[in-house]
């Protein structure tokens, strides 16, 4: 049977052979790429490294044994109660760099790193890794005979399965105290349960993105910063929420991604609400192309009085005009639109198309003569 010790992370490699120095080539959600790994640098005796665990689950722990530790090995760390198995995901100054961003003060008493994990912990990691998905299964059951209004979403063993994360999602105040009575009775470990947004969940779970490419929540995103529509309104997008949810069924954070850059540019424009009164006739804003500086008009006849693309300037310019009581003129922008050549010719160089390609004729040639001569001896053994 196949143990997936990635621990919900993609991976170059496991070995397959069990020892003491196993090493998981680390490729996996929100991983660092360590900048300075060619840099020289001697072992010190206190030194801070980054263990991942299952998904997106990290922590921080000191090597005081003075072990001689890289990137991938697994190890046996400090937890409470008892002790936990992950894989170490970065070492080295960027690890400082790394509690400086998650504003983790430097002063915060980590705990220790044991030793590698020996070929009896690995065992034991094991038999946890399996009892997650039947755990899941069953503390799902047990909360909706409780009728609790919450949904587990995922469970993580400790390494020495002596205790267990329960993952769940609430939109309200849930009170779970029962539930971890029965848990706690019927798996014999105990119970720690965590609450996380759609967000979280969809970045624990990970999946593939509109876009093509690998959800950022399960990649690199590891503060979740609040959307909402206006970062669509400022982009000019289509406020049509099947494409702009994600799969967390909440608004896609890539939409904040640019809005900075669009804020920037609209700092100049012109208020859209304000109508131009033109010799053509009343002017009422529809739309703006943002990095060209373009505001688009149409009469107030309708769309079929024609649509006027003016630039920021020339807007300011009439509705400076129009203050004054003035009608101004309209000079449209000249918008150039890309030339296609009009004869597109095809050339099937290779005989892509054709499904017998690779047949010999002669051999076609000798297939139909054959059918030929077939067909006449059956009509002469007839006659």
């Amino acid at each position: 049977m196949h143990n997936d010790l990635s621990r919900g992370c993609p991976v170059k490699n496991i070995d397959p052979e069990f020892t003491s120095n196993i090493k998981i080539a680390y490729a996996g959600k929100l991983n660092i790429f360590d900048w300075l790994h060619d840099i020289p640098k001697g072992i010190q005796k206190e030194e801070l490294y980054e263990v991942r665990f299952k998904n997106t689950r990290k922590g921080y722990f000191y090597n005081l044994n003075g072990l001689r530790l890289d990137i991938g090995d697994i190890v046996a760390v400090e937890a409470s109660p008892g002790h936990d198995i992950g894989i170490i995901s970065l070492k080295g100054p960027l690890v400082l760099h790394q509690l400086k961003k998650l504003r983790i003060p430097v002063t915060e008493e980590f705990k220790t790193i044991y030793r590698k994990a020996k070929p009896n912990d690995i065992e034991k990691w094991k038999e946890s890794i399996e009892l997650e998905t039947e755990t899941m299964v069953a503390s799902r059951q047990v909360s909706l005979d409780l009728k609790l209004d919450m949904k587990i979403g995922d469970v993580e063993y400790q390494g020495d399965k002596t205790k267990a994360i329960f993952y769940y999602i609430a939109d309200e105040r849930v009170d779970f105290r029962q539930l971890i009575k029965i848990l706690a009775e019927k798996f014999k470990i105990r119970v720690e349960m965590r609450q996380i947004g759609a967000r979280q969940e969809a970045g624990r779970i990970g999946g593939i993105g509109s876009c093509g490419r690998e959800l950022c929540c399960a990649t690199w995103i590891n503060s979740f910063v609040s959307v909402t529509t206006n970062a669509a309104r400022y982009q000019e997008l289509s406020l049509n929420p099947q494409k702009l949810a994600g799969q967390c069924s909440k608004l896609k954070c890539c939409l904040n991604y640019e809005v900075d850059s669009y804020m920037d540019e609209r700092k100049n424009f012109p208020s859209s609400d304000i109508h131009l009164d033109t010799h053509l006739g009343k002017a009422i804003h529809i739309k703006t192309d943002v990095y060209r500086h373009i505001m688009w008009y149409v009469l107030e006849g309708g769309p079929g009085s024609g649509i006027i693309p003016l630039a920021t300037e020339k807007v300011k310019d009439i509705i400076e005009q129009n203050k004054k009581g003035q009608r101004a003129d309209v000079t449209p922008v000249k918008i150039e639109v890309p030339v296609t050549p009009e004869n597109l010719e095809f050339t099937n160089v290779v005989g892509q198309e054709s499904l017998t390609r690779f047949d010999n004729p002669n051999d076609r040639k000798k297939k139909s003569n054959n059918k030929h001569r077939k067909f006449r001896r059956n009509n002469e053994t007839q006659k």
